[in-house]
């Protein structure tokens, strides 16, 4: 039997309200080598009857895991246990992928399997659907990545601060993130950032389709993404940020990475860094400025030389001080991109 060309794993925890248009949407009739994997991650609503009423109604296309509550990297690290497909994607169940970028990027990985050399990484827009806006904004890398022509890390030009690729914007090598041992963190939110950082250093071969495909979802208020929800779990989004900085600081120790990689790889860490300060200073007790203090002391213990060059761009020079004068202009910064790149 022909393996599937593209496996999509959709992480599911209390999904029943709206996983429905996300399973839609990567069911095709045409897409018959599309194979979706949705991953029940411990609901205690619907979300496992409507998986399992979609794998009977699709069968081949559509398989379901039941597993205890381990949170959303478990969900993905069980998505990669089971998936078939040359190719691998991990698509929220409250997101959703557009139908025509979705059949360019189908026969774009369909090429890819006879190729000699393997694609290990697609790269697509992403949209920010954010509830309540009538103007739905796209998160391109027209700047950074020549389009359709295959890039190694050598031929990549320089990302927006805005423009850093999220798990949203991408298709991996299923073979490949095995290959490379990964395995996301579990219990913890904000894992998709580790899982958009920690496969790069073993990435040979990328490619960069400029479709709109991902459909970012945010405006909930009991999103991870919402403000007030990222600051009551700031140590989880900590914790993957020192996961994140370690991780670079062993590959640095170990191998010399491509220039250009190595100034995208620290320049995202300083970013997720940026994010976890400033949450912090939005937080404002004494105990969220400590633990900012706290957070550059360790990066500096895990990389002394890597603690330098994230404190090099300008984001990295203001967020890492401390003061009045610094914590005022993160909150003025903060909300100045709120505006500009429309997160929530």
């Amino acid at each position: 039997m022909t393996s599937p060309t593209l496996s999509v794993v959709v992480p599911c925890y209390n999904s029943e309200v709206y996983m429905r248009r996300c399973i839609e949407s990567l069911l095709r009739p045409d897409f018959g080598d599309v194979e979706v994997l949705i991953v029940n991650d411990g609901s205690s609503d619907g979300t496992a009857s409507i998986a399992d009423e979609y794998a009977e109604r699709r069968p081949g296309r559509v398989r379901v895991v039941h597993q205890p509550n381990g949170g959303h990297g478990a969900a993905i690290n069980t998505g990669l246990t089971h998936a078939r497909g040359e190719f691998f994607k991990v698509v929220d169940s409250d997101d959703w992928l557009e139908q025509g970028a979705f059949a360019r990027v189908m026969s774009e990985l369909r090429a890819e399997r006879a190729a000699p050399q393997p694609l290990d990484l697609l790269v697509t827009n992403f949209v920010y659907e954010k509830q309540g806006k009538r103007i739905k904004r796209s998160v391109h890398y027209r700047r950074a990545l020549p389009r359709n022509r295959d890039l190694s890390w050598d031929t990549v030009r320089r990302f927006w601060i805005w423009q850093y690729m999220l798990m949203h914007s991408m298709i991996y090598r299923t073979e490949m993130l095995r290959d490379c041992g990964l395995h996301v963190p579990e219990r913890s939110f904000y894992v998709d950032n580790y899982f958009a950082f920690v496969p790069l250093a073993h990435v040979r071969r990328l490619r960069y389709l400029d479709v709109d495909l991902y459909r970012y979802f945010i405006g909930r208020a009991d999103q991870s993404v919402n403000e007030s929800v990222m600051i009551g779990r700031i140590d989880q989004q900590i914790g993957v940020n020192l996961l994140m900085v370690r991780h670079l600081a062993g590959i640095r120790e170990s191998e010399a990475l491509p220039p250009k990689l190595d100034r995208y790889m620290t320049r995202y860490a300083t970013l997720v860094t940026a994010v976890s300060s400033v949450l912090l200073v939005r937080h404002g007790t004494r105990e969220a400025l400590s633990k900012k203090s706290e957070l550059w002391r360790r990066i500096d213990e895990i990389g002394p030389v890597l603690g330098h060059d994230m404190r090099r761009p300008p984001i990295g020079m203001v967020v890492c001080r401390s003061g009045r004068l610094a914590e005022a202009g993160m909150r003025i910064g903060y909300h100045l991109s709120k505006i500009l790149v429309g997160y929530n």
